[in-house]
Order: C-alpha cells, then structure tokens, then sequence
C-alpha cells in the first residue's frame, strides 16, 4: 500500500493521450484525485471550475499553448502551483517558465519516481499557500474597519491624507474604540505596507522592560538577558512601529523614543552601538497627555513629536449608526469560525443592542457577539441571550456627564455646605480654593469634562485650566480633547 498523501487534487493538462492516461494512473494509484484536459483553454475553463491544487502543464500543445496558459494562471500573484512538462530539454524555457511563477519543471519521457516527488512536493507547497491564505483573510477579517455613520467620516479621511506622508500621527480615544485599526489602516495605505507593522502594548510590558522591548539588549545586559534581543524599532524598520497606550510609558523609555525621533537611531540595552533605523511611528492613548504633562508623567517634547497629526476616534456611543453594522459583522465571523448559523431578528432585539451604552466600546460589543455565538442555544438570538451578556438593558439616555454624587463625592454639597465649613473653620483662603473647585467641577459636568470646550467657556487658556485641575487634585479619567 503506498503512502498515504497530502489530500489535494490534481489537473493534468496535456494533448498526448498516453500521457494523460498514464499520470492519472499513477496519481491515481497514489490516491491523489485527478482531473485530466485536453487543451490549454479546457485547463483553464477546468481551473476556474475546481481550483485543483497542483497543475502539471505541457508546454508544446496545439492553439494555446503551456507558457500561454502559465502566463494566464500568472501563479506568482494567485499562488497556484504548476508543474511544466516537455518533451524537449529545452534549458530557456525551463528558465522563463520558472521566471513566471512555474513551481519545477520535468522532461519526457517522465521518470515515475520524479513525478511523484515533485508533486508531493508541489502538494505541500500548495496546503501552506492554502493555509496562509486563510490566515491572511482571517487577520483581514478580524482587523476590518466596519463604519458607515458620518462620526467616522472625517477620521477616515484624514487618515487617508496622512497615510501617504512619512508623518507621525497620534491616535486618541477611549479604550475599545479601535486606534489599533486606524493605525493599521494608516499602515496599510503607506508606502510601507510591505514591510512590518510592529504593534507593542506599552501599558502591558513592565517599566524596568520596555527599554528592552522597544530599543533591544545584548547579551548579559542585565539578569536574564541569556542572548542579544532585537528591539521593536529594530524590527519596524521600513515599516510602521505603533506604540499603545503610549501614556503609560516610563520617562526614562520617553527620553530613548524622543532621541530616536529626532536622530533615526535606537541603542541597545547595555550596547555602545547606535543603530539606524528607518521606522515610521504611530502612537495611540486614552489619556490626555498635556494633562499628564502638567502632572509630571510625561514629556512634552515627545508629545510635540508625536502629535505631527493627532487623531481622535470618538466612542460608539457617539456613532450609534455603526452599532448594527458591526453587530452583523462580529456575529458573521464568529458563526464562520464556530460552524454555527445564527441570525439577528429585527425589532426589540436591535433596539436593546442599539440603547446599550457599551462603555467598552467596539472591544465589549465585538466580545458580546462573541458570547452570543458560544451561549445561544438556538438559531436565533433572544432578549434573553442578549440579557444574559449584556445583563437588563435599561435604555437610558447615553452619553451624558457623571452624577452629582460621583464628582462630588468629597466635596460640600453647594453654598449651604460651604456654610457649614466657614462656621466649623472660618478661612478664606480654603473657602476660595474649595468654591472655585465645586465651581469647575460644574462647568466640566456641564462641558462633558471636554477640556477645550471648558476653558473656552471660562475664557482662560488650557494650560491655566490644567494647573488649577492639579491644585485641586481633580483627576478624571475621560477627560477628553478635541
């Protein structure tokens, strides 16, 4: 019994009866599934038809030739495997056929045992083109940008407008909002989207290590360091380097990045040896980061370097059109990737999914429907599939500031409660301070805590705003700038 093969089919396009009959014979024998045509135009009426995995093509045939129908198979772009057959040793055309895509190439009369080693070796080569081109359309698929109300618009537009520059871009918005998409769509549309996009997460890597990450380390550098490490700037080379959460980086890291702005260079970790790198760069944060530079956490030349272009993605309750879109579209590719069917119905089920405010975001929505695909029972998803993940959807209003109760939980309630504190501890000075914060804390209730739109109100600028939220010690983690 032979050796069990590499499943695939196979097509043998070849005038010659002989030659048809005894290579489907052979394949055959060997368990590969054969398809056999006649003419160079029948191979290829055969090809869009079944999409065999490995072609053996004679090159002399009458009408359309094999380099004629190579050419039009054209396997360097789609992939596809082919194998040349000639009766005549013919060393150019071997060349040229090989030039254009062509996998190997075999003489008649053919050797059985060559035969058979090329096409398993075809076989393999054609299951990992297979396999990456699944791959490839599942990244595609997980990491596409599914928008269609008018919020997005203008992002979008800039990003097209800034993608073909070299220019450094920063990417704020709440966490889940997907600043990883737009950075990989400004990647995608580049000028370098064939070389790598280098993702790092700097709030997840621990301080002590995100030099190390980012710039690399030699051997012995520090405990642990067992080999010489290639850091990600090294790696984004050519490409786009995008730097999450990039408030969460450590100042002595801030100082490292901002050298290899302005110079083009990153040192290794315990190196001596500057290192040119050609990285664009990307950053992304849900922090204001003027307000963390008022706080001491940041520096504000690396802001300047940074935010050449600064995008803000607004949050999906902001954009309440795209909440069915990508509904639908999350609910699609996890029912493709489980093997399940299950539909969406209209009416009170939309309007629940619709009202939810997802605080999370596109990451909490994209989760939900994958818990619905994993937790449904039936076909369709019910009010109670979507209570069970979202819990009971009230339907109230979203997007609204904080409550009373949270923004002045430490504070006295209003002028009666300043009152009190005058009888219990008559100072001016305190009084002042503590009226002036209750005070703006209203005005950013009342502003959405969007900082412009409250030091525009109040007619003193950002920078001043943000020195009285630090005398005050207001900290708020959603303050938004735009």
């Amino acid at each position: 019994m032979p050796d069990e093969p590499i499943s695939g089919t196979i097509l043998v396009i070849d005038d010659e009866k002989g030659i048809r009959d005894s290579l489907q014979l052979v394949l055959e024998y060997e368990g590969y599934p054969v398809q056999k045509a006649v003419t160079g135009q029948e191979g290829l009426d055969a090809v869009e038809m079944s999409e065999p995995h490995v072609i053996l093509l004679d090159v002399k045939m009458p009408g359309l030739d094999g380099m004629e129908v190579l050419e039009r198979l054209n396997p360097i772009e789609t992939g596809q495997v082919v194998i040349m057959i000639s009766g005549h040793a013919d060393i150019a055309t071997a060349v040229e056929a090989t030039r254009m895509g062509a996998f190997d190439f075999l003489e008649k009369p053919l050797d059985q045992e060559k035969v058979l080693l090329t096409v398993r070796n075809g076989m393999a080569r054609a299951m990992l083109e297979r396999q990456n081109r699944l791959l490839r359309n599942q990244v595609e698929e997980r990491f596409t940008l599914v928008t269609v109300g008018k919020a997005m618009e203008s992002v979008l537009d800039q990003v097209a407008r800034v993608a073909a520059t070299d220019t450094r871009v920063l990417i704020s918005g709440e966490n889940g909002t997907g600043k990883e998409l737009i950075a990989r769509r400004i990647h995608a549309l580049s000028g370098r989207e064939a070389f790598p996009f280098i993702p790092v997460n700097c709030a997840a890597i621990p301080g002590e290590l995100i030099e190390s990450e980012l710039f690399g380390h030699v051997k012995g550098a520090f405990t642990g360091a067992y080999a010489n490490k290639v850091g990600k700037f090294e790696l984004a080379s050519g490409g786009t380097l995008f730097l999450d959460e990039v408030g969460d980086m450590s100042l002595p890291a801030q100082a490292k990045v901002l050298r290899a702005l302005e110079e083009g260079v990153v040192e290794q970790v315990g190196g001596d040896r500057a290192i040119r790198v050609d990285t664009r760069v990307v950053a992304a944060t849900n922090k204001d980061l003027e307000y963390e530079i008022a706080q001491g956490n940041f520096r504000q030349d690396l802001l300047y370097r940074l935010r050449v272009v600064p995008l803000h993605i607004p949050p999906l309750r902001e954009r309440r059109s795209d909440i069915m879109p990508l509904c639908e579209h999350f609910l699609a590719y996890y029912c493709a990737t489980s093997k399940r069917q299950l539909t969406l119905p209209f009416g009170e089920i939309r309007v629940m999914l619709e009202e939810y405010p997802w605080p999370g975001n596109v990451r909490e929505l994209r989760n939900a429907m994958e818990r619905l695909v994993i937790m449904s029972e039936d076909d369709t998803i019910s009010t109670a599939d979507v209570e069970g993940v979202l819990g009971p959807v009230s339907g109230s209003p979203v997007g609204e500031g904080p409550d009373d109760s949270e923004v002045t939980r430490d504070l006295p309630k209003g002028i009666e409660g300043l009152a009190r504190m005058m009888e219990d501890e008559p100072d001016l000075g305190r009084f002042r301070d503590e009226a002036e914060k209750i005070y703006l804390l209203r005005v950013l209730e009342e502003h959405r805590w969007n900082v412009k739109a409250t030091a525009d109100f109040l007619g003193i600028q950002r920078s001043n705003l943000y020195r009285k939220l630090v005398k005050h010690g207001i900290e708020r983690g959603d303050i938004l700038e735009q």
